[in-house]
């Protein structure tokens, strides 16, 4: 009896001793002071986490290259605007919060809408095109497409076409193909993203896809129209300290999200990346098809540096990882009742 319990008054103390010793921390995890504080930064910009942390220390200039361009280059972190409604927002007295579904317009999903929480500074003032955009908070948390409305202003039958591709087609979601996400999209696929200059090119090395932009500031023109491409034909100049880009040649494969925001090969996007601070550039693109537009329309968001230089478990900085996407995949509840068993039925058609 006396064994027994020595053994057991061992045990608790040794939970206890090991409960008090600290983890180490992951290579993924965010240093003490990054933007944000507590936990983790919040999604690509739009604000710290909960709890505390150590106070966030203020930003300096971004660095300047010899050339005397703003020297962007590090690994970055950018947002995820994937969520129902996607990269559109709802008026926030229109009810309902990011999830479930609803035309647009009204509320996306029942109940009041979750917390604004209010767009960071740099987002205000108007659009690139199409009257002043909303209030910061005024869309919810998810908008980014700076409107009055917070919508996408498509023609009558271009909603009609969204509103159908959500509703009854959203397996053929391009990504769910192991498709490159076009533009602005790649912009904003929450995975991080690596950016590079040299002489006469801006790089973009994108952990999502394995896609890379490699976009020249040499002064060429644009490739023949003919050619359409999943990334577009971007060429770009500097304008001051902010790199504008003229993105064309993108075929009709992508979207804009994953909520059926689709795409014509008639798009043209300008793109802003404009160094707010060393650890903040604030990105833009105004969309350009008076095929589906009623007007030109702009989206913003903040692309963060990725503070993380502390080694993972193995001793390495951060890095991006490799990205595999298996070519024709399907959610996995679809592919069979367990190993070796029956396919299940996806979409009509036995897989």
């Amino acid at each position: 009896m006396k064994k027994t319990l020595l053994m057991f008054t061992t045990l608790v103390t040794a939970v206890g001793l090991a409960l008090l010793v600290p983890l180490p921390g992951s290579g993924q995890d965010a240093p003490k002071g990054a933007p944000g504080g507590g936990k983790g930064g919040g999604k690509g910009g739009f604000g710290g986490g909960k709890g505390g942390g150590a106070p966030k220390q203020p930003a300096g200039p971004m660095p300047k290259l010899p050339d005397g361009h703003p020297d962007m280059q590090g690994f970055w972190n950018l947002p995820d605007h994937n969520d129902n409604p996607g990269i559109e927002g709802r008026p926030a007295n229109a009810g309902g919060g990011r999830g479930g579904g609803g035309a647009p317009g009204g509320a996306p999903g029942g109940g009041a809408a979750k917390g604004g929480g209010g767009a960071p500074p740099a987002f205000a003032g108007g659009p690139g095109g199409g009257g002043a955009a909303a209030a910061p908070g005024a869309c919810g948390r998810g908008s980014v497409v700076q409107t009055p409305d917070c919508l996408i202003p498509y023609k009558p039958e271009a909603r009609e076409k969204q509103i159908d591709i959500q509703k009854n087609h959203m397996a053929d979601e391009p990504e769910l193909h192991c498709y490159q996400s076009g533009i602005p999209h790649s912009e904003s696929n929450r995975f991080g993203i690596q950016i590079l200059q040299t002489p006469g090119y801006f790089l973009q090395l994108n952990e999502f896809m394995r896609t890379v932009r490699i976009i020249p500031t040499d002064g060429r023109p644009h490739i023949d129209a003919k050619y359409k491409l999943f990334q577009g034909d971007p060429v770009g100049h500097w304008e001051g300290d902010t790199l504008v880009v003229d993105t064309t040649n993108q075929n009709d494969k992508t979207w804009f999200d994953t909520a059926g925001n689709f795409k014509t090969e008639n798009l043209h996007v300008t793109e802003k990346f404009t160094p707010q601070d060393e650890n903040t550039i604030v990105y833009e693109a105004t969309m350009h098809d008076p095929a589906i537009y009623t007007q030109d329309w702009t989206a913003r968001w903040n692309i963060t540096r990725n503070l993380n230089t502390r080694p993972d478990n193995l001793g390495h900085p951060y890095q991006l990882m490799e990205y595999a996407c298996v070519e024709g995949n399907q959610d996995v509840t679809h592919y069979t009742e367990d190993k070796g068993g029956k396919a299940k039925q996806v979409l009509g058609a036995k897989q």
